[in-house]
């Protein structure tokens, strides 16, 4: 049986509480809360242990747990994994981040912040995953001590052009060697990039490489609210025997962020039933 996650930031845009939200999820059947760390504060890779344990406790009282975060860099001007200008910053965030998602009781980290990946002019595939290797190696270290799943995200090339297919992800996994680095499946991005996405899943999640997977229209929605082939998403996601946590990732709302949350795991769950 498939769990599902909840990206938190559409509730948290609303102004609802990590109660709130936790309990939002839980009453739809989500697992769990996908946070974004902007929603934590200014500076969430730096948050005390007794604020994180804290966080956590008002998570799991409603009976969810965190699962994991996301956009790890997106509320921090001058960062960059790219630019040798913002790399030491962006370092110290991920590693804090790192130790965020363990103390909040996470296992996962989804590295996408396109904005904060740019890719440098004239650099080459060869040398481009080299220069990712290179920054990474230390993050995937940490992620090793604590337990936790780091994963690049290929995006669409309409949001950067630095890791775009779920190839270029496994090339950096290779490149880092570390059992706590993997890539990912955003199926909103892989439908825009590199579509079917029901034939994506069956290739590279046996492979092992795969450490997340986001499900998410490519028109920016939840499941349900496009016309990608969710069906077939989801039947192979249980004949690959996914068993990990997915994140549900919408953008945009319909009508409001409950009803968009509802309205991605109804489908989700439907098309698991027509799966089995």
């Amino acid at each position: 049986m498939l769990d599902f996650t909840l990206c938190n930031e559409l509730l948290a845009g609303e102004g609802k509480s990590l109660g709130e939200q936790a309990h939002i999820a839980a009453q739809l059947g989500f697992c769990g809360l996908e946070l974004d760390p902007a929603t934590l504060g200014e500076t969430p890779h730096a948050l005390s242990d007794a604020r994180i344990a804290r966080i956590r406790g008002e998570i799991e009282a409603e009976g969810v747990r965190v699962t994991g975060l996301h956009w790890l860099l997106s509320s921090y001007a001058g960062a960059s994994i790219t630019d040798p200008a913002g790399q030491d910053r962006a370092r110290d965030i991920l590693l804090g981040m790192v130790d965020l998602c363990a103390g909040l009781g996470g296992t996962v980290l989804v590295h996408g912040s396109p904005k904060q990946r740019l890719r440098p002019e004239g650099l080459d595939d060869a040398a481009l995953i080299s220069h990712l290797a290179e920054f990474f190696a230390p993050i995937a270290a940490a992620a090793e001590r604590r337990g936790v799943t780091y994963c690049i995200e290929p995006l669409s090339r309409a949001e950067d052009r630095t890791i775009n297919t779920v190839g270029q992800g496994v090339d950096l996994v290779c490149a880092i060697g570390s059992a706590a680095f993997r890539t990912m499946i955003d199926i909103s991005a892989a439908g825009q990039t590199e579509a079917p996405v029901a034939d994506l899943i069956r290739h590279w999640v046996p492979s092992g490489m795969i450490g997340h997977i986001h499900a998410n229209d490519t028109n920016r929605g939840a499941p349900g609210m496009g016309d990608d082939p969710f069906p077939q998403i989801v039947a192979a996601l249980v004949e690959t025997g996914w068993d990990r946590p997915i994140g549900v990732e919408p953008f945009r709302t319909l009508i409001d962020a409950s009803v968009t949350a509802a309205t991605g795991i109804a489908t989700l769950k439907a098309c698991e039933r027509a799966a089995a």
